[in-house]
């Protein structure tokens, strides 16, 4: 089947456009004309902002002229992630999808449903004259995935909608009315290099879930980072590690599913021994829900210089210290991770230490407790440690109009109660409340699975149910 030929064909086709534009984060420049020519294709009043962010304005269908306006709202960038056997360019490739049962997914890359889905939707709204709706304000923004930088930038006044849904949730019973803030810590120091006297060994982590940082940090899921750092570890009492480099990881909102490590040590035969034990008790830790999970151990040779031995074990002790995982889950809300940490992308080359964490909270306050933490840690062993991309979280109001709206339509559509929530991960809502106070806010979207993972798919029956929920919302948006 083509996916052209899948209900709802008007979001399959825009989606299916859409994909064949590369958009990676902060390199938008193909996406952001695509969409401006969408809407001038359309005749609508189209409009560019200083930062990239695309607002398209569509007026109220006959009849829906004094219902309060919308901001429908997704994100134009997408995470790009690949298998390392997949040979594909980010920037310059469309991305490639096949459909699997119920599920349509891309061939071994991340399929940018997330939130190309919502993007697509949007589209086919814009593009509809069958559909009732009041005045629209479409807001597509730029690299939500590495730094909110769009909805940082939108400026007060941009929008004049009185109610926005963001489509950027990916479980269809779920009604998101909040989320998490976030802060990137960045630890880094450079470190003198020499001529290695010992032994190579290479370390590999490889096929690890992976996921959202936030959105699955509670799962129990590998983390290819603490991993290397817990084998790394297991051999500092007696064989004077020196590291050589470390690629392990990648962006900051998605869990390592894959790294390695090149060191040199006193005997090589013994490490291995010793790190096979270890080995053995990590696979047999993570068999139910890492079945996946490979780690190689192997001698190896190599011509680039190390770092010192003390240095080293500075470097080892900050992996196997830093917090890793959930912080503290939330009195307040059921079920809701309240802080966490995702240790994200350990860089060393050529002397050059670099660690990159995502820290995520719906409390300001908890928020930098768990970044102090870490800063605390990587202090000790000298390091430099830089706080930033800081972006707030959203405050639920469980008693608003557009809230207590889409739970009845819900209901009433699909005979089952939506599940109301906060999600532990960052939505532009938080960042676009700040700038606009009065306006009610609410996020809901398909079902996706494995979003920021080359296993990423998007639920087809899912996508109709979706589509049909957000017609009856605009149809029945209340009075000004």
């Amino acid at each position: 089947m083509e996916l052209s030929n899948i209900e709802p064909q008007i979001i399959w086709k825009n989606f299916s456009k859409l994909n064949a534009v590369p958009r990676p984060s902060k390199k938008e420049e193909k996406v952001i004309a695509f969409i401006k020519g969408f809407g001038e294709n359309l005749g609508l009043e189209t409009t560019v902002d200083e930062v990239g962010n695309v607002i398209i304005k569509k007026p109220a269908t006959a009849g829906m002229e004094n219902r309060k306006s919308i901001v429908l709202q997704s994100h134009l960038d997408m995470v790009c992630q690949k298998n390392n056997d997949v040979n594909f360019d980010f920037e310059t490739e469309g991305i490639k999808m096949e459909i699997d049962g119920d599920w349509v997914k891309a061939k071994g890359t991340t399929l940018g449903a997330d939130n190309g889905l919502g993007v697509a939707t949007i589209m086919s709204i814009l593009e509809s004259s069958d559909i009732p709706h009041p005045a629209l304000e479409a807001l597509f923004t730029i690299d939500e995935e590495t730094g909110m930088t769009g909805a940082l930038g939108l400026k007060p006044g941009q929008l004049t909608g009185q109610i926005l849904l963001n489509l950027d949730t990916e479980e269809d019973d779920e009604i998101d009315i909040g989320c998490a803030g976030g802060v990137d810590v960045t630890i880094t120091q450079t470190y003198a290099t020499e001529t290695s006297k010992g032994q190579i060994v290479r370390l590999e982590v490889k096929g690890l879930q992976g996921g959202h940082s936030g959105m699955d940090i509670h799962k129990g899921f590998g983390n290819a980072n603490i991993i290397l750092g817990r084998l790394l570890y297991s051999g500092l009492e007696n064989q004077n590690i020196e590291l050589i480099s470390i690629d392990s990881g990648g962006l900051r909102n998605a869990i390592p599913r894959e790294g390695a490590a090149v060191i040199s040590v006193r005997n090589a035969q013994e490490f291995i021994e010793k790190a096979t034990v270890l080995k053995k008790d990590i696979l047999e830790e993570f068999a139910t829900v890492e079945p996946g999970l490979q780690i190689n151990i192997e001698n190896s040779t190599s011509s680039d210089k190390v770092i010192s031995e003390g240095d080293s074990k500075k470097v080892i002790l900050t992996l196997k210290a830093l917090h890793n995982g959930v912080y503290r889950m939330s009195p307040d809300v059921a079920d809701l991770v309240e802080a966490s940490n995702n240790v994200a992308r350990v860089e060393l080359k050529g002397g050059e230490l670099k660690i990159l964490n995502l820290t995520r909270s719906s409390v300001d306050s908890s928020k930098y407790s768990v970044a102090e933490q870490l800063k605390s840690v990587a202090e000790l062993a000298g390091m430099n440690v830089e706080f930033s991309g800081s972006y707030p979280g959203w405050k639920p109001k469980p008693g608003s109009e557009i809230v207590q709206l889409m739970e009845k339509l819900y209901t009433e559509k699909f005979s089952e109660k939506p599940h109301v929530v906060a999600c532990h991960a960052g939505l532009e809502c938080g960042i676009i409340g700040a700038n606009y106070p009065e306006m009610e806010m609410v996020s809901f979207g398909p079902t996706i699975r494995g979003a920021h993972s080359p296993d990423e798919r998007a639920n087809i029956p899912s996508a109709q149910k979706f589509w049909s929920f957000l017609k009856d919302i605009l149809a029945n948006i209340p009075q000004k």
